[in-house]
């Protein structure tokens, strides 16, 4: 991170054992924060967030703390990293009685390898983001920072649901339905993925389907290179029996195949694959929506006559760039854990952060992680009946 060269400093780096004046000061500053440790019986949502991780620094990360705050009054955040940086930042946009700060000198940059920050990360903002939400002192965290080293922490400190032998990343995409995005699982936690991991994914994603989005049963499709049942490899077919076998239990509707086309479309609302093939189709998606993007743009300022067209057809233009920036989906949701984290994209301004944290606090307000437990729970043949009790109504609000 170029941009934020003090943040070289990595969980491997040995810390300074003294801290300047500037830092002393913000730790008093910071002592006088509120404490929310009473906001869970309150009915108020605490969202633990890592102002660390991103390539635009805590100020971006901050911005969007700032823009999540106006639009929900609910909402309070335990935000971690360098008190002397965070104090000003959080001063300037007047959070002080939305925010308490939690010191953490290290920080997790995107090139350290996720086990290192496994061995000694302790002292960093990420692996105490993650720990508050561990000891109940928040709802959902939320990170900008590197993906692997992410999951490697929050499965190491809030451990995997039983069930789950491989936790997931779901993502929305943007789509025709009404709702104007579909899930998608796994992003990219894990390049392998079995037969039984798939039918887990479908749980999964068809129980955060419901909540995220709030479909009454979503419709589940298995990615593959074509829609016939004989197509593909036989994880993949020994999965289509499993799946089809679990959705009348699971209370999703099972498509069958789908192909890279019905990403968008409507045919379906959750698609499951493996993460390898989930990472590519996402880094591709927004490597084509960019392209679209950067020929439009040379298109309407071709000439005058292109121009004065774009100047026409202004508001259209708008509403189309609202319907396809990818920082209104920002966030990807770790499924499978014991405790809800959701990542933003490390390249998230404040707007992209904002949209983030504002799906943590939906995610957080609906007690999404036990509704995802008792859905989990129907990968059991013998507790299918239980867990779709115990689930409920996931719509209800």
């Amino acid at each position: 991170m170029a941009n934020m060269p003090e943040q070289e400093q990595t969980a491997a780096n040995a810390r300074d054992d003294k801290a300047s004046s500037t830092q002393q000061k913000g730790r008093a500053a910071a002592a006088t924060a509120p404490d929310f440790s009473g906001a869970f019986s309150s009915g108020g949502i605490v969202i633990s967030v890592d102002a660390m991780g991103g390539d635009r620094g805590p100020a971006a990360v901050l911005d969007g703390v700032a823009l999540a705050a106006r639009g929900n009054p609910s909402l309070h955040f335990l935000v971690h990293g360098r008190e002397a940086e965070l104090v000003p930042l959080v001063k300037a946009r007047k959070l002080k009685d939305r925010v308490t700060i939690r010191h953490a000198e290290d920080v997790v940059t995107m090139h350290d390898k996720p086990s290192a920050v496994m061995r000694s990360g302790k002292g960093t903002s990420m692996w105490s983001t993650i720990e508050a939400v561990r000891n109940k002192e928040a709802q959902v965290a939320v990170s900008c920072g590197n993906t692997g080293a992410l999951m490697a922490v929050s499965m190491l400190r809030l451990r995997k649901m039983p069930g789950v032998d491989r936790p997931a990343i779901a993502s929305f995409w943007p789509s025709k339905n009404p709702s104007g995005y579909n899930v998608m699982l796994d992003m990219g936690a894990d390049v392998r993925a079995d037969a039984v991991d798939l039918l887990t994914y479908a749980l999964m994603g068809a129980s955060y389907a419901r909540n995220a989005l709030g479909l009454t049963r979503p419709r589940v499709g298995l990615l593959n290179v074509g829609t016939e049942e004989h197509k593909g490899n036989a994880e993949l077919k020994a999965a289509h029996e499993l799946i089809t076998d679990a959705a009348q239990n699971g209370d999703f509707t099972f498509v069958g195949f789908v192909e890279g086309n019905d990403l968008p479309g409507t045919r379906v609302d959750v698609i499951v694959t493996d993460g390898f093939t989930g990472n590519i189709a996402l880094k591709t998606g927004e490597g084509t929506a960019k392209f679209a993007g950067e020929l439009m743009r040379e298109a309407f300022t071709s000439g005058i006559m292109a121009k004065l067209g774009a100047f026409l057809a202004m508001r259209a233009l708008k509403k189309l760039k609202a319907k396809i920036d990818p920082r209104r989906a920002n966030g990807g949701v770790f499924l499978g854990l014991n405790g809800t984290v959701v990542k933003s994209h490390g390249g998230a301004d404040g707007t992209g952060v904002a949209a983030a944290i504002d799906l943590a606090a939906r995610l957080g307000g609906l007690g999404f992680v036990d509704r995802l437990a008792a859905r989990v729970a129907l990968a059991s043949a013998a507790g299918q009946d239980s867990a779709k009790h115990e689930a409920g109504d996931e719509t209800k609000k």
